[in-house]
């Protein structure tokens, strides 16, 4: 037979929570404070692996560099068409961009430079090369980068200062947008010819040589074949730079990490204190509640319904108040454990990201702890005799 609530001792639950109304708001903020904390712990990490992944998905399979002394150098655009001859390989893409510093607004720029008729690594640079007008000195904006040049009363061209002290001027021709915005905020895309001509590159010479592989599982033997043929060479494969980033995930990660420890240490000190036995007013409550024929399994439904408003509560309000901090106000404080308080760069949206798990996870480790917080030392109590208690 299936138990119904009884609105009675719902409606007695609430008016001794009101009898109460310091303790309990008290308890509520606190809740609803550790609830928020980890709820906006949780939805950042979720957010940003989010777009860490979808970013790292989207890298070259193979990425070939040329390095002298430990440092990073020009590589001859030749280079690609001996890569293009190792069996396996499907392309070879001469890449040539850089990091334009805007001393303005104190961030890094990504400048890319594409061809008209060039295979494209990257489907959204493929859609950018259909857009961009390769016969006039014209580029396409991340989105970040528009914000940034707008406010700072660039609004139809961007003059590029070059090695030499000469100014570019290049024409905005658009914004794009692609599923990650990790991958474009800061990227600004333009002729080879024009990122050549702004970081005094010459023709014969690419910043590093993109690989496509045909078949994934020889991605492996394919770069160490890469690696015996150019030995003074570093190449990346698109499993290194995943660990990469997962070892630099998981470093922030301790910080968010040591939040939720002390989040939790202080939510069990709120339990032990509620473990730890019920006042001398709430013992004689219950004194009083079986003299006038309450059973047992009455006060314990009483005690229930009472952990349970106060608990939910908390759990519905501090999630909401992190679903607003995380994705409307973007995360003050806390995002930039993870991004770095460092001005060079261009702020990002977090992707929202729904996870029913994660909501799980923080509703189990709340509202079940605390309700059983409370009606464990309420059992107690009810188990004894009237008078014994109420004495």
């Amino acid at each position: 037979m299936r138990t119904k609530i009884n609105i009675y001792l719902v409606e007695y639950a609430i008016n001794s929570l009101l009898r109460q109304k310091y303790k309990t708001l008290f308890i509520t903020l606190v809740l609803t404070a550790l609830i928020f904390l980890l709820s906006s712990i949780f939805f950042i990490t979720n957010s940003i692996k989010y777009e860490l992944q979808s970013t790292v998905d989207s890298l070259p399979e193979i990425t070939v560099q040329k390095i002298n002394g430990g440092r990073h150098y020009d590589i001859e655009v030749s280079v690609a068409d001996d890569i293009l001859a190792i069996t396996g390989v499907k392309s070879a893409v001469a890449r040539v961009w850089g990091y334009y510093y805007f001393e303005n607004a104190g961030v890094n720029f990504s400048v890319v430079g594409i061809d008209e008729y060039e295979e494209q690594y990257k489907n959204s640079l493929t859609n950018v090369a259909k857009t961009l007008d390769f016969s006039a000195s014209s580029m396409i904006l991340g989105a970040g980068v528009k914000k940034i040049i707008n406010e700072n009363y660039y609004k139809e061209y961007f003059n590029f200062i070059k090695p030499d002290g000469t100014l570019k001027r290049v024409d905005i021709g658009g914004v794009f947008d692609t599923d990650t915005e990790l991958e474009s905020n800061d990227v600004i895309v333009m002729s080879k010819e024009s990122v050549r001509e702004i970081f005094d590159m010459s023709e014969n010479k690419a910043t590093d040589i993109v690989v496509k592989v045909a078949n994934e599982d020889e991605i492996a033997t394919v770069a160490l074949k890469i690696k015996l043929l150019y030995p003074d060479s570093r190449v990346i494969t698109k499993d290194d730079l995943k660990i990469s980033y997962q070892n630099i995930f998981d470093y922030k990660s301790g910080i968010f990490l040591a939040l939720f420890v002390v989040s939790l240490f202080t939510f069990f000190i709120i339990i032990y204190d509620k473990l730890s036995g019920l006042s001398s007013e709430e013992k004689r409550e219950i004194g009083v509640l079986k003299a006038i024929g309450w059973r047992v399994d009455d006060v314990l439904k009483e005690k229930f319904y009472e952990g349970f408003i106060v608990s939910f509560f908390s759990y519905m309000s501090g999630v909401i108040l992190a679903l607003f901090f995380v994705y409307m106000l973007r995360a003050p404080l806390l995002q930039n454990i993870f991004t770095g308080y460092s001005q060079l760069k261009t702020s990002f949206t977090l992707p929202f990201v729904f996870d029913m798990q994660t909501l799980a996870l923080i509703f189990f480790l709340s509202v079940p702890i605390y309700i059983a917080a409370t009606i464990i030392p309420s059992w107690r109590s009810a188990a004894l005799e009237a008078d014994e208690v109420i004495r």
